[in-house]
């Protein structure tokens, strides 16, 4: 009698954990391939949700100011679409945007504005941020936040070999100069009301018109900042960059002025902080290596 409840008990026992087995898909008969093509269609749902939360980051630039970003009419190099466009954006400004949105986990799409158009999209939610070399102002911190700086740009002159201004070793230098430089930036808003008797010409809308305007001779000099003008030395092989290295004889603008950064709608804390936490991952010589690759690919009609 005890063996036959201890052997009843046993199968009951056996039966218990073979059922058991078959429930968590641990044996390789029917029940499991089915209990297997449940799991899987659930991961897929799951894949399916991931995917359609991803967050995508829209960002802004002019897609007209080389090195910092340009159009092209392929994808070379790595260049992004242009949202509502054939063309691609590339460019340090791009292959900055395609890092943080990376890193992020974010998909990315480039929408190409006109400068003065830039902050104004910021602040009716066109756009998520704008990566366009917009130096840190108090003018345009007053109408958006900034990341920390994703570049450092000191201040040069450009002006045409065998020109009266070739020599020059200080703003001094060049007083009674007729120039010109970009809408909206200090080069012109701080820069030009520096050198005496100037006779400023009226603003450009681009970078690549005031580049073209000293190329014309419609002026001795444009004001610029070094990427920019190490950029135009390869279009413009007639071209000379000044560095007045700084201090009295230099023109006199403050580190928040040729810091560049991110721009992004006030009070959006989110975006910010998980743009300065990419940033922080990335040193000076970082920011010159990437700038240094842009220039090298930079298209010259640009």
């Amino acid at each position: 009698m005890k063996k036959s409840m201890k052997r009843a008990m046993a199968v009951s026992m056996a039966a218990l954990m073979a059922a058991s087995m078959t429930a968590c898909g641990g044996s390789g008969n029917g029940s499991t391939g089915a209990a297997e093509t449940g799991s899987a269609a659930a991961e897929a749902g799951s894949a399916a949700d991931t995917a359609a939360e991803k967050k995508t980051l829209r960002v802004a630039m002019e897609c007209a100011y080389a090195p910092y970003n340009w159009s092209q009419p392929d994808d070379s190099n790595g260049a992004a679409p242009i949202k509502d466009s054939n063309e691609y954006a590339y460019g340090y400004d791009v292959m900055m945007a395609q890092k943080i949105s990376e890193e992020l986990g974010y998909d990315l799409e480039i929408v190409r504005l006109d400068w003065d158009s830039l902050i104004p999209a910021i602040q009716a939610d066109q756009v998520d941020c704008v990566i366009a070399g917009q130096s840190i102002t108090a003018d345009r911190l007053q109408a958006v936040d900034f990341s920390e700086p994703y570049y450092y740009a000191s201040i040069v002159t450009l002006v045409k070999k065998g020109g009266k201004y070739e020599n020059a070793t200080s703003v001094a230098d060049l007083a009674g100069a007729t120039c010109t430089s970009q809408q909206s930036t200090i080069w012109y808003n701080t820069c030009l009301p520096q050198i005496q008797d100037a006779n400023i010409l009226a603003a450009t809308a681009s970078a690549p018109d005031m580049l073209m305007s000293l190329n014309a001779d419609k002026c001795d000099l444009v004001v610029t900042d070094q990427p920019t003008g190490k950029g135009a030395l390869v279009a413009y092989p007639d071209f000379k960059l000044l560095e007045f290295g700084g201090g009295d004889a230099d023109f006199q603008v403050t580190d928040e002025e040729i810091n560049i950064g991110i721009s992004m709608k006030k009070g959006n804390t989110e975006l910010k902080d998980a743009i300065n936490g990419v940033l922080a991952t990335m040193t000076k010589d970082d920011f010159s290596k990437m700038m240094d690759e842009a220039i090298s690919v930079q298209p010259l009609a640009n």
